[in-house]
């Protein structure tokens, strides 16, 4: 999960059938199957949910990425995802989606057409879908209780060991870390990073180990007996998912996050909620 930040123009012929769909600017043609075929401003096809609206799959169980309050949707990627439809003519509609069921939704064009949700760029999930350039870079932190032995001298030899539980997000860069580097420690794997501190400050655990924005902002907000013993400088790019198939969309989404760094945009979000 991670970061770096950033519209669209649209043809003559794309903006005539946008005004035909009550000023969905983006938008062109009738929606077929659940989707809707779309047009970038280079004139290529892509295909929407809905006509009009871009569906944005989320799991907002990541603050301060994204989190539920109040029963709307907050965060950096949250108002990220806000800013690029609006550069793209869209109105956008968040779904919540467990974490590791996103990419498979949007690889398979259903539910959603772009997925933003704190997820780093790797080779491994770039078979499934398409990023966008990247809007945040990020690292990795290990958090344990106050009360806890481990220290920041003793870290890797305290949690490689025997016995030991370290809770992660499933699907995540922090859960292969553990994977990698602490063999010896059992890993238990959430379905959200907000289970994961639960966990441990109930004692199912002995760490967690997830983004440091992450573990930053829950120990701000919930979690002040807790603290951090290690920081992984991992320079985790973020992007936009979307699926292989919209190589438009991902081009349109591209420009989109251009100029919403060249207007300050995404530095103004970044001074917001980071």
């Amino acid at each position: 999960m991670k970061m770096k930040k950033i519209g669209a123009v649209l043809a003559i012929g794309c903006l005539a059938a946008a005004l035909a769909l009550a000023g969905c600017s983006g938008s062109s043609g009738s929606a077929s199957s659940g989707s809707s075929d779309s047009k970038s401003d280079s004139g290529s096809a892509y295909k929407l949910q809905s006509a009009g609206t871009l569906t944005i799959a989320t799991s907002p169980d990541f603050p301060p990425f994204e989190n539920m309050e109040n029963g709307e949707y907050v965060g950096l990627d949250i108002e990220v995802g806000k800013a690029v439809a609006k550069k793209l003519g869209l109105e956008p509609k968040f779904v919540s989606l467990q974490f590791d069921a996103i990419l498979p939704a949007i690889s398979s064009g259903t539910q959603a057409d772009i997925g933003i949700s704190g997820f780093t760029v790797d080779p491994e999930r770039a078979k499934q879908v398409d990023f966008t350039n990247s809007y945040y870079t990020d690292d990795l932190s290990i958090a344990v209780m106050n009360s806890s032995a481990v220290t920041k001298e003793t870290v890797d030899a305290d949690l490689n060991s025997a016995g030991v539980s370290i809770a992660v997000q499933s699907g995540t860069t922090g859960e292969t870390y553990v994977q990698e580097h602490y063999p010896d420690a059992r890993v238990v794997a959430y379905g959200n990073s907000n289970d994961c501190f639960a966990a441990m400050q109930a004692g199912q655990v002995n760490a967690v180990c997830t983004n440091y924005a992450v573990v930053n902002k829950m120990l701000a907000d919930a979690y002040s007996d807790a603290k951090v013993v290690k920081s992984i400088a991992t320079g985790e790019e973020y992007a936009i998912a979307v699926s292989q198939d919209n190589k438009a969309l991902t081009e349109d989404i591209n420009k989109a996050l251009k100029e919403l760094a060249a207007d300050g945009t995404i530095d103004n979000l970044l001074k917001q909620y980071m």
